[in-house]
């Protein structure tokens, strides 16, 4: 498989707690095997768990870039929660974007003291379709309490991009770097995560 566009500009957004920058070393890891050029950066919003964090990867196949992709200029967005997701989408959005989409909200603390009231996920959703070239969803969240424990829904959303083919990435590739980056008693469960997201997303 050959990038789309080079540099390929992903965007992986979410809030604190989610395994964020996890997820976006992982794939890193992956496509650098790939013989691929990656250059990341990370940026954080509050510095707490709950807080926005928006990890970047630009992907060449020779070229080092700077780290932060440029305004309007993002073509994959992971959206690990749904309303950071459509923040992401009103600064790095333009129409080729293509989204993939954890359904379940993470409820900010002004929403869970009653201060502040959280959007319609559907209409939420609708919006992302609006802002975006082609749309795929999960509920990440739900398959990972499923299996246990929340902690897995960024694996779940890895295997889900595996599954949509935007990037050279595969079930193998992600074997070998969570051998490499995590305890061995942990690959079991990640491979199960990464198999029950490319088996259950689907586009809109």
């Amino acid at each position: 498989m050959i990038l789309l566009k080079d540099p390929f500009n992903v965007i992986i957004g979410g809030v604190g707690g989610q395994g964020n920058v996890l997820a976006s070393q992982i794939l890193g890891e992956m496509l650098v095997s790939q013989g691929y050029v990656v250059t990341i950066g990370e940026t954080y919003g509050a510095s707490q768990r709950g807080g926005a964090v928006m990890s970047h990867l630009r992907i060449s196949v020779k070229d080092q870039l700077s780290p932060i992709i440029p305004e309007g200029q993002c073509d994959f967005l992971m959206a690990l929660e749904p309303v950071e997701g459509l923040r992401i989408l009103d600064h790095y959005g333009n129409p080729r974007v293509m989204t993939l989409i954890n359904t379940r909200p993470i409820y900010p603390i002004d929403v869970i003291s009653g201060n502040a009231t959280y959007p319609e996920v559907s209409k939420v959703i609708a919006k992302i379709q609006e802002l975006s070239k082609r749309v795929w969803t999960i509920d990440a969240t739900e398959l990972a309490l499923e299996m246990g424990d929340p902690i897995y829904s960024n694996m779940i959303m890895l295997g889900a991009l595996g599954a949509i083919e935007i990037l050279p990435i595969n079930r193998k590739g992600f074997e070998s770097v969570i051998l490499d980056l995590l305890p061995s008693h942990s690959l079991t469960e990640n491979m199960k995560a990464f198999d029950r997201g490319k088996e259950m997303v689907s586009e809109l």
